[in-house]
Parts: structure tokens; sequence; C-alpha cells
């Protein structure tokens, strides 16, 4: 992603601080808005048993991430820039493939799901350390939203870990791969 020239920022930070730490925060906007959207995907497509539980977890997991895309957004204007918010600017600057599941059983998506929160989650985390000196305001917007974005994982977790403690998501490297071990690991439990 190219940096955006900016013509001013916030008092006490040079202009090439802004524009580092206003291209780390695009690349979280766009994570927050496909995450969001992947979220609604979920809700619409999964089945099952256990469908109502995750239809309804996850609604609010929706208005709270659109809630921190918001708040990106604004920070990314209050440091002088422009945030991107169309799918195609997404689509274009992204370094993740969409969403891989469709119609599928809760246990499945909340699998997946694990997955995409732990990529986001990770990313959060090194956009934090890395306006750590530059700007500890964003840096402060960062850690609040990855205590709800750690809370939101610890909800989907709380499926996908067995009474002994074992996460059958651990070691898995793709969502269909994370969705096919907990599938597994449900029809396995007594």
């Amino acid at each position: 992603m190219a940096a955006q020239h900016i013509s001013y920022t916030v008092p006490g930070m040079t202009s090439e601080d802004s524009e580092k730490v206003i291209a780390l925060l695009q690349m979280r906007l766009h994570s927050l808005n496909d995450l969001a959207l992947t979220l609604k995907h979920i809700h619409w497509n999964v089945v099952g048993p256990h469908f109502i539980a995750v239809h309804e977890m996850l609604d609010p997991q929706v208005e709270q991430v659109r809630s921190m895309i918001d708040d990106l957004a604004e920070r990314i204007s209050t440091l002088g820039g422009e945030p991107q918010g169309t799918p195609g600017v997404l689509v274009d600057q992204r370094d993740w493939k969409d969403y891989s599941l469709g119609r599928a059983e809760a246990i499945a998506h909340l699998g997946a799901l694990d997955l995409v929160y732990t990529s986001i989650i990770t990313d959060h985390r090194k956009a934090m350390d890395e306006t750590e000196t530059a700007d500890p305001v964003t840096q402060d917007m960062l850690i609040e939203q990855l205590r709800g974005l750690e809370l939101f994982q610890w909800f989907v977790r709380a499926h996908l870990e067995s009474s002994g403690g074992k996460l059958s998501t651990g070691g898995a490297r793709t969502e269909t791969g994370a969705a096919g071990q907990a599938t597994d690991q449900a029809r396995n439990q007594p």
C-alpha cells in the first residue's frame, strides 16, 4: 500500500510518523471490515443443533467490530489521512483470501472463525507494538480493541475446547482444516 502524504497531523507528531501509523491503521481497517462481513456471512450460513447459539452470539460481535472500524477510520482522519473503506480498495490491498466456508455446521464455522480471530489478533498486536513510541494514543485504542477481539475469540474457543482443556483447532493452518478438526473433536466427545 502506498503511503498517504499528509499536509497536517496532530500536534507533537511528525508527518512521517503519522504516515506510518496511518498505513498501519488502514490495514487494521481492512482487516476489521473483512471480519464484520465474515461474521455476518457465518451468521447467515450457520446450521445444525447449535445454530441459534452461534447465530445470536455473532450479532453483538458484528456491532462491536463495526464500532472499532469507525474508531480506526476516525483516527486515520485525525492524523490527517483519508480512510479507505470501499470494497474494491479492501480487496486490492489485503493480503489474505476470503473466508472459505459456506453453509456449514456451527462447530465447523467456529473452528474456522478461531483461525480468523488468531490472524486478526496477531496483526493487531504487531500494530500495537509498532505504535508504542510514535503514537501512544493509537496504541491505547488498539489495546482496547484487542481486549474486545480476544474476548470474542474466547467465546468462540469455549465451544472448541474439550473438558480436558484441548483446543480442537490446535495446529490447524487453514480454515477448512480447523473446521474439520473442530467437527471431528465434537463427534468424538462423549
